[in-house]
């Protein structure tokens, strides 16, 4: 999609009669290879494809050309039930364009998009350089209510685990710590994407902020206000992942005990059935000379002597606390 977005105006698509030089910025999403190839006729500009904005080298991501500023990050977008990254490519042309390449709906730009829809009539337009600075400040917001949702959901999870007033059978128990080592990898796996996107946006304001520095002293300021709240979301970020960790190493402490308990009751089930074997395979012999073989009571006194042998280990493992209470 082909989109311009002029100050005060919805933003529409650009038609073959759009003269997109007029306006400041052109946000491509998903576009095609015909529609990257208009834009560039027109504005006399690269626009990156997506295998360069995939590039992880540092030159690849971040490079002045042409008077052209040319900047790349992993932007990571969260769903109802899951999370992916995709590249973003902003360009700064030197004739005062801001250009987008994106492969996915985003909420920090379509929040700048309508916020340049409603400007009122007669406002001064915003300047490229202002724009870029504008979407890179929405897209910290955006972590920062991400990184937010996922203390949240660290937080609900940790209830679980630790919950042990809550009644459990031993099946339900299995499938909650099941549920909780998925949820911890997608935990993990989001604090890892939205790092990856703070490290590129911090690597971006080093140019913007020199393009900063040359218009004027309060978008200057913003920048250095932005590289602050991606500091402080970086630790964040740091603690989140320590959290993961330790509720990864505490859940599967506790599938540990789990299997621990269930090796006490195989060891309990296989010790109660040894000794009554041993006793039917004594007197299953039926050596000539053996005492009780002629006895009238002796069918009752081996059935007693194996009961006996049952009852006997489970009071004492009873006792011992290994199952039951006392």
């Amino acid at each position: 999609m082909f989109l311009v977005r002029p100050a005060g105006t919805p933003a529409r698509e650009a038609g073959p009669d759009t003269d997109i030089r007029k306006t400041i910025w052109i946000d491509l999403i998903n576009p095609t290879p015909v529609e990257i190839a208009d834009a560039e006729k027109d504005l006399q500009v690269h626009i990156p494809r997506r295998s360069e904005l995939e590039e992880i080298e540092s030159s690849s991501r971040h490079r002045e050309q042409d008077g052209n500023l040319y900047l790349s990050t992993p932007l990571v977008k969260r769903t109802d039930d899951s999370a992916f990254s995709l590249p973003i490519g902003l360009v700064l042309t030197g004739n005062g364009h801001l250009i987008t390449v994106r492969y996915a709906d985003y909420f920090a730009f379509d929040t700048l998009g309508r916020r340049q829809a409603e400007r009122p009539p007669g406002t001064p337009e915003p300047t490229a350089i202002e724009l870029l600075v504008e979407v890179i400040e929405d897209i910290i917001n955006r972590l920062a209510d991400v990184l937010e949702g996922l203390a949240r959901a660290l937080d609900t999870v940790s209830r679980r685990v630790f919950n042990a007033d809550q009644p459990r059978n031993p099946a339900q128990t299995g499938e909650m710590l099941r549920i909780t080592l998925r949820r911890l990898g997608h935990a993990g796996d989001l604090a890892s994407m939205i790092r990856d996107s703070l490290l590129g946006l911090d690597r971006m304001l080093i140019y913007v902020g020199d393009r900063a520095d040359k218009t004027s002293a309060d978008l200057s300021n913003r920048v250095k206000v932005a590289s602050r709240d991606i500091s402080s979301l970086n630790d964040f970020v740091a603690q989140t992942v320590n959290k993961v960790q330790f509720l990864l190493d505490a859940t599967l402490g506790f599938i540990s005990i789990e299997q621990n308990d269930g090796m006490k009751v195989l060891t309990v089930v296989s010790s109660i059935g040894i000794t009554p074997t041993l006793i039917a395979g004594i007197y299953g012999m039926n050596f000539k000379f053996m005492p009780e073989l002629g006895w009238k009571y002796g069918y009752p006194y081996g059935l007693c002597l194996m009961a006996l042998s049952v009852i006997l280990p489970l009071f004492w493992f009873w006792r011992r606390g290994w199952f039951g209470a006392r």
